[in-house]
């Protein structure tokens, strides 16, 4: 089983999620988006196995939010994830990617113990 954290380590969610995988036992590979963000194509597979709506992804608080110009409400996944993949700070955090080779599964962590929902 592989588990993926698209993290960033000025987050305390982000590192209170991580905390919680490493206290199971779980070694996951740690994605800092920021350093290397997720390009469009990925954020769409992040999304299928997200099982939420591609808004949820979306960190609407940001400055960076305001600067794109997009309406929550309306816009399309395709938007969305282009305006994450151009400024990264927008991904909602931490996103944990559990990938067992049959399927794959995501959460977002908020609160953090979401995560464990798709630890099997």
């Amino acid at each position: 089983m592989q588990v993926t954290v698209y993290h960033n380590p000025r987050c305390s969610k982000s590192r209170t999620t991580l905390e919680l995988l490493e206290q199971r036992g779980v070694e996951p590979k740690v994605v800092e988006y920021l350093k290397t963000p997720p390009n469009a194509a990925t954020l769409e597979k992040l999304h299928a196995a997200l099982d939420a709506p591609a808004s949820e992804m979306v960190r609407t608080g940001q400055a960076e939010w305001q600067e794109t110009g997009l309406d929550i409400a309306t816009a399309s996944d395709a938007d969305l994830f282009a305006a994450i993949a151009e400024h990264p700070i927008l991904l909602q955090r931490p996103l944990v990617v559990v990938d067992d080779g049959a399927t794959t599964r995501a959460r977002i962590g908020r609160p953090p113990e979401r995560v464990l929902e798709i630890l099997r």
